[in-house]
């Protein structure tokens, strides 16, 4: 079966060191970090005998860049185009297994859209941002140049999850023992939730009725919205709908697309599914911080669940078709070959 998985992260040597925490991590937590950084440096035969091994055909890089927001600006440009640099090589090298969104500095938002015009230019298919910016959420008006360059360009902007703001931190996740407070602030729930409030923040802020034909994509089965978008649709349609030219729920429906990024149970994708359509459905692993081999696990785990048709448009060709990925290739923005 022909698979494209979109959330694939790398790293740097220099954004690593950028990001060491403060306390080295112990034990197992030390053990993971470890192995998940080294993964994270390879984008050359290491990862390619990893994907042929699972049966991943190709990989949409992206920099695991949370922190990046909340950087010196200067600095975090540096660190982006480092990365940026790093995986047009793996493209170049390996056409037809690796292609990238850019990692961009959002601090300085016109910048950026500049940044990322420049790397669209050079055949990436989007950009990937982690989270807020330093604690301001992206429906801030002054993003805007980064979505108006987004749509400009017909790429998506995917919103990735990152750590709550430091008074969140403190108030839901100070009191729980380490390593509990991290994780129920990250991959156990904290940031999944965050990133659903950013998407309804996307929408109620009007964002789509000034840019109709953005593009957002987010991770982890939809970040808990497909289950409780009907909910926010009716409370929030009793305010929000008065200066909205549609209803909440169908922003969602028709500006965002989902991808299965670390979440391989069968329920919450038939959820994603009822709500969304296969059609905005798009297979990811989320790797290294998930094993390819438990993504292409659960792909194979629906094919007594979902017509065949439906497993080709989730595996590979919606995100073909979202991000002009051709025979095996990637296309430039425009060309149409």
């Amino acid at each position: 079966m022909k698979t494209i998985t979109l959330e694939e992260h790398i790293s740097t040597q220099r954004f690593l060191r950028a990001m060491e925490p403060p306390q080295t991590p112990q034990g197992a937590m030390a053990d993971f970090v470890e192995r998940t950084n080294r993964l994270l440096l390879d984008t050359d035969q290491g990862r390619i005998a990893a994907m042929d091994e699972s049966g991943i055909n190709m990989q949409v890089l992206s920099l695991s860049g949370v922190g990046l927001n909340n950087l010196d600006p200067g600095l975090a440009s540096e660190l982006a185009e480092e990365a940026n640099e790093k995986m047009a090589e793996a493209v170049a090298v390996h056409p037809t297994r690796f292609a990238a969104f850019a990692a961009i500095a959002p601090q300085q938002p016109e910048k950026a859209a500049q940044e990322l015009e420049r790397w669209i230019g050079r055949g990436f298919k989007g950009t990937m941002i982690h989270g807020t910016v330093s604690g301001e959420f992206l429906d801030k008006p002054r993003f805007l140049p980064i979505f108006e360059a987004a749509q400009a360009l017909d790429v998506p902007v995917y919103v990735h999850p990152a750590r709550p703001p430091e008074p969140v931190q403190q108030a839901y996740f100070a009191d729980l023992p380490a390593p509990v407070d991290f994780l129920m602030s990250t991959s156990a729930w904290g940031w999944h939730v965050e990133t659903g409030l950013h998407a309804l923040r996307l929408i109620v802020s009007g964002i789509f009725d000034k840019l109709p034909r953005l593009k957002i994509i987010i991770g982890h089965m939809g970040e808990d919205l497909p289950y409780s978008i009907a909910r926010a649709d009716t409370v929030l349609g009793t305010v929000a709908g008065r200066r909205l030219q549609r209803a909440v729920k169908d922003y969602f429906r028709e500006n965002f697309w989902i991808t299965t990024a670390g979440y391989f149970t069968v329920p919450p994708f038939l959820c994603a599914r009822e709500v969304l359509g296969i059609d905005r459905l798009l297979f990811s692993v989320d790797y290294p911080y998930s094993p390819m081999e438990n993504g292409i696990e659960f792909l194979n785990s629906l094919t007594d669940r979902i017509p065949e048709g439906e497993i080709a448009k989730l595996a590979w060709h919606n995100s073909q078709q979202l991000l002009r990925i051709r025979n095996g290739s990637a296309e430039r923005p425009g060309t149409g070959a």
